[in-house]
Protein backbone atom coordinates (compact mmCIF):
# COMPACT_ATOMS: atom_id res chain seq x y z
CA UNK A 1 0.00 0.00 0.00
CA UNK A 2 1.61 3.61 -0.95
CA UNK A 3 1.07 6.77 1.27
CA UNK A 4 1.46 10.77 0.73
CA UNK A 5 2.63 11.72 4.34
CA UNK A 6 2.88 15.93 4.76
CA UNK A 7 6.16 16.94 6.45
CA UNK A 8 4.83 20.27 6.34
CA UNK A 9 5.05 23.24 4.37
CA UNK A 10 5.85 21.91 0.65
CA UNK A 11 7.53 19.05 2.03
CA UNK A 12 6.23 15.09 1.41
CA UNK A 13 7.01 11.67 2.02
CA UNK A 14 5.52 9.19 -0.73
CA UNK A 15 5.65 5.64 -0.30
CA UNK A 16 5.22 4.74 -4.53
CA UNK A 17 5.92 0.98 -5.95
CA UNK A 18 8.11 0.08 -3.11
CA UNK A 19 10.29 3.56 -2.97
CA UNK A 20 10.14 6.21 -1.21
CA UNK A 21 10.32 10.03 -2.49
CA UNK A 22 10.92 12.83 -1.00
CA UNK A 23 9.74 15.99 -2.21
CA UNK A 24 11.61 19.95 -0.95
CA UNK A 25 12.77 18.48 2.24
CA UNK A 26 12.42 21.18 4.36
CA UNK A 27 13.02 19.90 7.55
CA UNK A 28 15.88 21.83 9.36
CA UNK A 29 14.41 25.29 10.56
CA UNK A 30 10.46 24.47 9.24
CA UNK A 31 7.91 25.52 12.30
CA UNK A 32 5.51 23.03 11.11
CA UNK A 33 8.41 19.97 10.31
CA UNK A 34 6.88 16.77 11.42
CA UNK A 35 10.24 14.67 12.10
CA UNK A 36 13.52 15.65 12.54
CA UNK A 37 16.38 15.33 10.14
CA UNK A 38 17.44 12.69 12.12
CA UNK A 39 14.28 10.46 11.79
CA UNK A 40 14.77 10.64 7.95
CA UNK A 41 16.81 6.68 7.34
CA UNK A 42 15.71 6.19 3.54
CA UNK A 43 14.88 7.91 0.56
CA UNK A 44 15.13 6.50 -2.99
CA UNK A 45 14.72 9.83 -4.87
CA UNK A 46 14.47 13.37 -3.82
CA UNK A 47 12.98 16.14 -5.90
CA UNK A 48 12.76 19.79 -5.42
CA UNK A 49 10.48 21.96 -7.29
CA UNK A 50 13.29 25.37 -6.54
CA UNK A 51 15.95 26.27 -4.82
CA UNK A 52 14.16 28.31 -2.15
CA UNK A 53 15.47 27.81 0.99
CA UNK A 54 12.04 26.47 2.41
CA UNK A 55 11.90 24.05 -0.30
CA UNK A 56 15.86 23.20 -1.36
CA UNK A 57 15.63 22.44 2.53
CA UNK A 58 17.90 19.50 3.71
CA UNK A 59 18.16 18.09 0.40
CA UNK A 60 21.59 18.06 0.07
CA UNK A 61 22.28 16.41 3.14
CA UNK A 62 19.60 13.81 2.58
CA UNK A 63 21.05 13.09 -0.57
CA UNK A 64 24.12 12.52 0.83
CA UNK A 65 23.31 10.33 3.62
CA UNK A 66 20.70 7.67 2.02
CA UNK A 67 22.60 7.30 -1.43
CA UNK A 68 19.19 8.67 -3.08
CA UNK A 69 19.17 9.93 -6.85
CA UNK A 70 18.06 13.99 -7.67
CA UNK A 71 15.82 14.76 -10.77
CA UNK A 72 15.38 18.22 -11.12
CA UNK A 73 15.81 21.57 -13.49
CA UNK A 74 18.78 21.57 -14.86
CA UNK A 75 20.34 24.38 -12.88
CA UNK A 76 19.80 22.66 -9.83
CA UNK A 77 21.22 19.16 -10.62
CA UNK A 78 24.58 20.61 -10.88
CA UNK A 79 24.24 22.41 -8.28
CA UNK A 80 23.42 19.09 -6.24
CA UNK A 81 25.91 17.67 -8.26
CA UNK A 82 28.56 19.80 -7.46
CA UNK A 83 27.46 19.86 -3.81
CA UNK A 84 28.61 16.35 -3.45
CA UNK A 85 25.33 14.50 -4.55
CA UNK A 86 26.86 11.78 -7.15
CA UNK A 87 23.44 11.01 -9.12
CA UNK A 88 21.63 14.17 -9.81
CA UNK A 89 19.50 14.03 -12.75
CA UNK A 90 19.25 16.84 -14.77
CA UNK A 91 15.88 17.70 -16.66
CA UNK A 92 13.79 20.70 -18.24
CA UNK A 93 9.88 21.72 -18.64
CA UNK A 94 8.37 18.46 -20.41
CA UNK A 95 11.25 16.36 -20.28
CA UNK A 96 10.50 12.96 -18.43
CA UNK A 97 12.85 10.63 -16.28
CA UNK A 98 12.53 6.92 -15.14
CA UNK A 99 14.63 6.42 -12.15
CA UNK A 100 14.12 3.45 -9.99
CA UNK A 101 10.53 2.33 -12.30
CA UNK A 102 9.36 5.37 -11.42
CA UNK A 103 8.71 8.37 -14.17
CA UNK A 104 9.12 11.87 -13.29
CA UNK A 105 7.32 14.45 -15.59
CA UNK A 106 9.01 17.98 -15.03
CA UNK A 107 6.02 20.72 -15.61
CA UNK A 108 5.55 24.46 -15.39
CA UNK A 109 5.08 26.62 -12.47
CA UNK A 110 4.83 30.27 -12.25
CA UNK A 111 6.94 31.57 -9.09
CA UNK A 112 10.74 32.37 -9.09
CA UNK A 113 14.02 31.23 -8.40
CA UNK A 114 18.17 31.70 -8.28
CA UNK A 115 18.64 28.26 -10.06
CA UNK A 116 17.35 27.59 -13.42
CA UNK A 117 13.32 28.07 -12.83
CA UNK A 118 10.51 26.69 -10.60
CA UNK A 119 8.80 23.30 -11.67
CA UNK A 120 5.82 20.87 -10.54
CA UNK A 121 6.49 17.50 -10.81
CA UNK A 122 3.93 14.68 -12.02
CA UNK A 123 5.48 11.74 -10.72
CA UNK A 124 4.09 8.21 -12.23
CA UNK A 125 4.11 4.59 -10.18
CA UNK A 126 1.73 1.28 -10.89
CA UNK A 127 0.23 2.92 -7.88
CA UNK A 128 -0.48 5.99 -8.73
CA UNK A 129 0.06 9.14 -10.68
CA UNK A 130 0.55 12.33 -8.28
CA UNK A 131 1.14 16.00 -8.89
CA UNK A 132 3.33 18.18 -6.47
CA UNK A 133 2.67 21.45 -7.88
CA UNK A 134 5.43 23.31 -6.14
CA UNK A 135 5.13 26.97 -5.74
CA UNK A 136 3.13 28.27 -8.39
CA UNK A 137 0.38 30.91 -9.00
CA UNK A 138 -2.65 29.90 -11.17
CA UNK A 139 -1.90 29.33 -14.80
CA UNK A 140 -3.94 27.30 -17.69
CA UNK A 141 -1.33 24.84 -19.13
CA UNK A 142 -1.41 22.33 -16.41
CA UNK A 143 -4.85 20.91 -17.98
CA UNK A 144 -2.64 20.01 -20.93
CA UNK A 145 0.06 17.73 -18.86
CA UNK A 146 -3.09 16.50 -16.76
CA UNK A 147 -4.81 15.26 -20.00
CA UNK A 148 -2.18 13.81 -20.98
CA UNK A 149 -1.17 12.23 -17.62
CA UNK A 150 -4.96 11.93 -15.55
CA UNK A 151 -3.78 12.59 -11.68
CA UNK A 152 -4.66 10.94 -9.05
CA UNK A 153 -3.33 13.07 -5.84
CA UNK A 154 -2.81 16.46 -6.44
CA UNK A 155 -0.50 18.97 -3.65
CA UNK A 156 -1.27 22.38 -4.13
CA UNK A 157 -0.53 25.57 -2.83
CA UNK A 158 -3.29 27.49 -1.11
CA UNK A 159 -1.24 30.00 1.33
CA UNK A 160 -1.78 33.07 -1.48
CA UNK A 161 0.58 35.92 -0.76
CA UNK A 162 3.96 33.69 -2.62
CA UNK A 163 1.54 31.46 -4.27
CA UNK A 164 -2.17 30.70 -4.70
CA UNK A 165 -4.96 31.36 -2.60
CA UNK A 166 -7.87 28.90 -1.81
CA UNK A 167 -10.04 30.15 -4.74
CA UNK A 168 -7.69 30.26 -7.40
CA UNK A 169 -6.09 26.74 -6.10
CA UNK A 170 -9.66 25.56 -6.66
CA UNK A 171 -9.82 26.84 -9.67
CA UNK A 172 -6.58 24.93 -10.58
CA UNK A 173 -7.87 21.83 -9.69
CA UNK A 174 -10.89 22.35 -11.86
CA UNK A 175 -8.28 22.01 -14.78
CA UNK A 176 -6.18 19.14 -13.05
CA UNK A 177 -9.53 17.04 -12.01
CA UNK A 178 -7.69 14.74 -9.60
CA UNK A 179 -9.27 12.16 -7.28
CA UNK A 180 -8.04 13.45 -4.35
CA UNK A 181 -6.24 16.98 -4.25
CA UNK A 182 -4.25 17.68 -0.12
CA UNK A 183 -3.38 21.23 0.16
CA UNK A 184 -0.45 22.43 1.20
CA UNK A 185 2.69 25.68 1.70
CA UNK A 186 0.16 27.37 4.53
CA UNK A 187 -0.38 28.01 8.20
CA UNK A 188 4.02 27.87 8.48
CA UNK A 189 4.27 31.96 8.76
CA UNK A 190 1.36 34.37 9.35
CA UNK A 191 1.68 36.04 5.86
CA UNK A 192 -0.02 32.31 4.39
CA UNK A 193 -2.09 31.42 7.08
CA UNK A 194 -5.08 30.28 5.08
CA UNK A 195 -8.03 27.67 6.56
CA UNK A 196 -7.65 24.63 3.88
CA UNK A 197 -11.58 24.21 5.16
CA UNK A 198 -11.55 27.30 2.60
CA UNK A 199 -10.13 25.55 -0.30
CA UNK A 200 -12.26 22.13 0.70
CA UNK A 201 -15.83 24.34 0.61
CA UNK A 202 -14.53 25.76 -2.83
CA UNK A 203 -13.36 22.70 -4.71
CA UNK A 204 -16.47 20.93 -3.49
CA UNK A 205 -18.37 23.91 -4.73
CA UNK A 206 -17.17 23.40 -8.36
CA UNK A 207 -19.00 20.05 -8.31
CA UNK A 208 -16.30 18.28 -10.30
CA UNK A 209 -16.17 15.04 -7.59
CA UNK A 210 -12.55 15.70 -6.27
CA UNK A 211 -12.12 14.71 -2.63
CA UNK A 212 -10.27 17.13 -1.21
CA UNK A 213 -7.96 15.36 1.98
CA UNK A 214 -6.80 17.95 4.82
CA UNK A 215 -3.66 16.43 6.09
CA UNK A 216 -2.17 17.86 9.18
CA UNK A 217 1.76 17.58 9.40
CA UNK A 218 2.82 13.91 10.20
CA UNK A 219 -0.30 12.69 9.14
CA UNK A 220 -0.67 10.75 5.85
CA UNK A 221 -3.24 9.80 2.98
CA UNK A 222 -3.41 5.90 2.16
CA UNK A 223 -3.73 4.73 -1.46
Amino acid sequence: MGYVKWLGHAAFEIFLDGRTILIDPWITGNPKAACKIEEIKRADLILVTHDHGDHLGDAVKIARKTGAAFAGIYELANYMNNQGVRKAYGMNIGGSIKIKDIEVILVPAFHSAERGREVGYVIRGKEATIYHAGDTGLFYDIKLYADLYPVDIALVPIGGLYTMDPLQAAEFITLIKPKVAIPMHYGTFPPIDKDPKDFQKAVEDKGIGTKVVILKPGEKYEF
